[in-house]
């Protein structure tokens, strides 16, 4: 036994060595933790960036529509961080899947043109206004109109697919623009949900002609969108490389994918994944 009570088990230095260690020990296992948690939350963004970017080349759409709930719901990330993380992703995942398309003569460079030219414009605005307006109700009503787009591909016949490009009104092109570059901006997502069906239903193009050419707009809309949310402080870097890294290839394999469907099926897997959109976006709203 020392003179100093070292070894006595009720000794106040005892005591003190005692709590030192399972101080140590207790912030290792939060160390820990924190590190798994991490790691998990990492491969989930990986996983929804891998499923969005295939999608996205498949049907011709940014995916902010579906990764911003998907972020918040199965990763844990905040709102904010949710809603405009994924937008700059939407530029590398798009133009990835847009190198599918560009040999086949499927980009109408008119519209592309016309769109990005107004559009963007119109989503700077919308970015700005995001921080004034309450977008709950615009979501709810967003998620209602891709709802109705989707039931709509198993009503209406879409136009037949065509080696020529599809002469489209310019006030028909301007009217799409504006309205979706300005919904864009407000909900911090690309357009391509919304794009791509009223392409095909308002401006009677064919189905892969306009999940072309929306690919493209949607690269273009998320320039000023990720410029004007970075500035607001919305966006985490982080979460945008771990999408991008999952997303690039597979977008590219989505848009291959599309090329090789017909078109009437592509219309259908559309017209589904689209329903299937409104209504998780619904839910995710309302609930």
């Amino acid at each position: 036994m020392s003179d100093y009570g070292i070894n006595q088990p009720h000794s106040p230095i005892f005591a003190s060595v005692s709590l030192i260690m399972y101080s140590n020990h207790f912030t290792l296992y939060i160390d820990i933790f924190s590190w798994l948690s991490s790691v998990h939350s990492t491969l989930i963004i990986l996983f929804i960036g891998a499923l969005v970017g295939f999608l996205s080349g498949l049907l011709g759409k940014g995916g902010s529509a579906i990764t911003t709930p998907a972020l918040q719901i199965f990763a844990g990330i905040t709102p904010f961080a949710a809603l405009a993380s994924p937008l700059p992703a939407t530029l590398s995942t798009t133009l990835s899947a847009s190198v599918a398309y560009m040999n086949q003569n499927l980009i109408h460079k008119k519209v592309v043109t016309v769109s990005i030219l107004l559009g963007i414009p119109a989503t700077i605005a919308g970015s700005f206004f995001s921080d004034w307006l309450g977008g709950e109700t615009l979501m709810i009503l967003t998620a209602i109109f891709v709802l109705s787009l989707g039931i709509s591909f198993f009503v209406f016949k879409s136009a037949p697919e065509s080696a020529a490009l599809t002469p489209v009104p310019f006030w028909k092109i301007s009217t799409v623009a504006l309205t979706v570059g300005f919904l864009s901006g407000l909900l911090a997502n690309s357009g391509g949900v919304l794009f791509g069906p009223l392409f095909i239903r308002f401006m009677k193009m064919p189905v892969k002609q306009a999940l072309a050419s929306s690919l493209i707009i949607a690269a273009g809309l998320a320039i000023p969108g990720t410029i004007a949310h970075w500035y607001l402080g919305h966006i985490d870097w982080w979460i945008v490389l771990w999408l991008s890294i999952s997303s690039i290839p597979f977008s590219y394999l989505g848009a291959k994918v599309a090329l090789r469907m017909r078109s009437h099926h592509l219309e259908r897997v559309f017209g589904i994944v689209l329903i299937g959109f409104g209504i998780f976006d619904l839910w995710y709203n309302l609930f």
